[in-house]
């Protein structure tokens, strides 16, 4: 959440001339956090593949599949990660930045897209539910038809969608902070791929935004989206 906030500041504070001493404080300060944070990450090999083994048991296949493949990718992504973290230590040389830095960025990316396919498909198991507990409503004599009728209008649709997608996450807030997350998560490696590029400042925001959801889901550890 540090470093991605010095990243927001500093791309807000840049283009006004007598902010330097500022920027380059908070640039230092974001450096240093970054450093910091390789550390910490270390283990997290260790992490995602006790990650793999707990996502095999899932009884869905589709969250199965979608999570595995996804815990493989960031194990990955976690080595080549150390890779560039020992190189840029000196205690190794001869490795490509750019070459490892781009294979890093792919399975980081490959990962959060599989989680968002995951995501995707919890959400539209939401949507279905809540569409099946409209009806059963509608359907009881006790309610106001006209309370929960459902548009059959064609240019109503799309309001029709956003309003059912709405109170699904709403029903289910650990899926609705784990979607924004791996969405605000996949700004990055969409940006160092060219897939979409974006500026530091959306992406300073989007991972400020990630952090914030991750933090929420340490204090209330009920917050997490659990594996079925």
């Amino acid at each position: 959440a540090t470093q991605y906030t010095c990243m927001l500041l500093r791309y807000l504070l840049e283009p006004k001339a007598d902010n330097e001493k500022v920027v380059m404080k908070l640039k230092k300060l974001e450096s240093s956090v970054s450093t910091g944070r390789k550390w910490f990450r270390l283990g997290n090999v260790v992490h995602a593949l006790q990650a793999t083994q707990q996502s095999i048991r899932a009884t869905d296949p589709v969250p199965r599949i979608c999570l595995t493949l996804a815990s493989l990718n960031r194990v990955i992504y976690f080595i080549c990660d150390t890779v560039l973290f020992v190189r840029s230590t000196g205690l190794v040389s001869g490795v490509n930045k750019e070459k490892w830095r781009r294979w890093a960025a792919r399975y980081y990316y490959y990962s959060l897209l599989l989680s968002l396919v995951r995501d995707l498909y919890e959400v539209s198991l939401q949507m279905k539910q809540v569409a099946h507990d409209r009806a059963k409503r509608e359907k009881s004599p006790s309610q106001d038809p006209l309370r929960y009728s459902v548009a059959d209008e064609e240019t109503e649709w799309l309001q029709s969608l956003l309003l059912l997608l709405f109170h699904s996450l709403k029903s289910h807030p650990p899926l609705f902070l784990d979607t924004v997350k791996n969405f605000c998560d996949i700004l990055n490696p969409l940006d160092q791929l060219g897939i979409y590029k974006s500026n530091p400042g959306i992406i300073g925001l989007g991972g400020l935004v990630s952090s914030v959801a991750g933090i929420i889901t340490v204090v209330y550890p009920q917050m997490k989206l659990k594996t079925q």
